[in-house]
C-alpha cells in the first residue's frame, strides 16, 4: 500500500480524484464504472460515497501531510543552520567535517532533542544540505614529485607493443 519509494504524494491530486467520483456519482454511474473512470478500486468508491453522505464534502477534503510532525520546527531548523554553518571546530571537534553523530550531539546538545544518528542524513537533506566526503589524501603527499614521476618514471617503465610485432587483427580493420 502507498507510494513507490521516494514518491511523494500528490494531495492535491487526490483530492481532486475523490471530487470527481462524486460527480461521476452525481451523474448516476454506478460505483464499478466510477472506479473504471478514476482508476480505483470499487471498495474505495463505495467508502467516498459513505464518508460523502455522512459527513459532506469536508469528508473528501485533502488530509494534509503524511507521517509524524517534524520535531524540529521551521524555527529551530533555521536556528541549526546558522549553527552548521559556524562548522565543527566552534563545538570543540578538531576537523571541519559534520558528521552524522557530530550533527545528531549538536541537535542534542542545542535543542535537547534525540535523533538517531541513521536519521541525520534526512534532517540535513531537508536542509539542502548533501553529503560529502573529503578526498583521502595522505598529508605527506608531494605533488611535484607526483607530477614528475606521471611525466617521466612511468612512459619509461610502461609496457609497449613491440614495433616490429604483427598487428592484431582488430588494429588492421577498415572503418
Amino acid at each position: 500500500m502507498g507510494n513507490p519509494a521516494g514518491v511523494r504524494r500528490d494531495f492535491e491530486a487526490l483530492e481532486k480524484r475523490r471530487f470527481e467520483a462524486i460527480g461521476l456519482m452525481n451523474q448516476g454511474l454506478g460505483h464499478s464504472e466510477i472506479a473504471r473512470r478514476v482508476r480505483v478500486a470499487r471498495q474505495t468508491v463505495v467508502r467516498w460515497a459513505r464518508q460523502y453522505g455522512e459527513r459532506g464534502k469536508a469528508a473528501l477534503k485533502k488530509a494534509g501531510r503524511a507521517g509524524r510532525k517534524p520535531l524540529l520546527g521551521p524555527p529551530e531548523r533555521r536556528r541549526l543552520e546558522k549553527l552548521l554553518l559556524k562548522g565543527p571546530e566552534a563545538l570543540g571537534y578538531e576537523t571541519p567535517l559534520w558528521t552524522c553523530p557530530r550533527v545528531a550531539h549538536l541537535i542534542e546538545q542545542q535543542f535537547d532533542i534525540r535523533y538517531h544518528t541513521g536519521h541525520i542524513w534526512k534532517v540535513l537533506v531537508s536542509l539542502g544540505w548533501s553529503p560529502q566526503r573529503p578526498t583521502g589524501r595522505a598529508r605527506e603527499r608531494d605533488e611535484e614529485r607526483i607530477g614528475h614521476w606521471k611525466k617521466r618514471t612511468w612512459p619509461a617503465i610502461k609496457k609497449k607493443p613491440d614495433s616490429k610485432a604483427v598487428r592484431s587483427f582488430s588494429s588492421t580493420k577498415a572503418d
